[in-house]
């Protein structure tokens, strides 16, 4: 195997484990109801921003995050930006409209991912790689209907009409989240991850506490009662500090697009824990739309190797 090839290998795996955590997220918001939508924003990234500063404390690292200069902090600045607007059009999305809805539509950043790439970075996915994309997205949308056929069986809903307030954020969420990772693919080829991902951190907390009182009203509050804290550490440890990280660095040798198609990954991830956490079983289609998302993912995983087989076959 090529050094190029395991880099690649490694990198999926980033984006693979990635996806897996960021099912960890559902489950600690589950927890925090009490917690306004700025509030959990704010304090998983500080939370995140405390994590990685130990670790590149004790690692002897902390000193490379003064050989960023003004540039660098233009970028981490804009990335920052783009983080906090992506965690909070999420969380009001789950706020504002249906489960369903808030999942199907935030999934779509692979395919916001591609458009960006193609027409702004000139990086066209193989057909592959498109057929990838296509099937994991098709495999979000079942997993995200048997979730919803789920919990309409159990409990009586009422007023299931989805709120366009909720669907709009959700779809500006997977919008931004798309523009971060096509404008952060260059800067993560540049630099090791764990020194960059500490200011970007840092600048989306900035953004979220700035943005708080024309949103909220008021100032991210502190929580002081430990059910809330508990899951907040939680959230702002697995899917923010531990998975996002690895999200941000499979970039190294992934596509944008290709990276955003692995957080697929996370209502398998989110079902799974669901189901032994809360006894809360997926329907028989569950599996269906799982084996989509795995299926799309390993197209992609194939789809680079495309032009490299067609380039050897010219030569024989």
């Amino acid at each position: 195997m090529s050094l190029k090839a395991r880099a690649r290998k490694l990198t999926l795996i980033e984006g693979v484990t990635a996806g897996i955590l960021f099912g960890t997220a559902a489950i600690f918001i589950r927890f925090l109801q009490g917690l306004g939508v700025f509030s959990i924003a704010f304090w998983r990234l500080i939370i995140a921003c405390c994590i990685l500063s130990v670790i590149l404390l004790f690692s002897g690292k902390l000193s490379a995050l003064k050989s960023h200069g003004l540039g660098g902090l233009k970028d981490f600045f804009i990335l920052g930006f783009l983080l906090g607007l992506h965690f909070i059009f999420f969380i009001s999305a789950v706020k504002d409209t249906t489960v369903l809805n808030a999942t199907v539509l935030v999934n779509t950043t692979p395919i916001f991912s591609v458009f960006i790439s193609t027409f702004l970075f000139n990086l066209k996915p193989s057909r592959l790689a498109v057929v990838g994309i296509a099937t994991s997205v098709s495999g979000a949308f079942i997993i995200a209907y048997a979730e919803f056929m789920v919990t309409a069986s159990n409990v009586s809903i009422t007023g299931v009409a989805s709120s366009f307030k909720g669907d709009l954020e959700a779809v500006l969420a997977a919008f931004v989240e798309a523009i971060y990772l096509n404008y952060g693919k260059k800067i993560r080829g540049e630099k090791a991850i764990l020194p960059i991902m500490l200011p970007i951190y840092s600048f989306a907390a900035v953004t979220v506490s700035l943005l708080s009182p024309l949103g909220a009203g008021v100032a991210p509050e502190l929580p002081t009662e430990l059910g809330i804290i508990l899951p907040l550490l939680g959230l702002g440890a697995f899917p923010t500090a531990a998975a996002h990280t690895l999200y941000f660095s499979s970039l190294s040798n992934l596509k944008s697009f290709e990276t955003a198609t692995m957080a697929l990954l996370e209502p398998i991830g989110a079902t799974i824990l669901a189901a032994v956490l809360f006894s809360e079983l997926p329907a028989p289609l569950f599996i269906f739309g799982t084996a989509l998302v795995l299926l799309g993912i390993v197209f992609i995983a194939k789809g680079e190797k495309e032009p490299a087989l067609k380039k050897i076959n010219r030569k024989s």
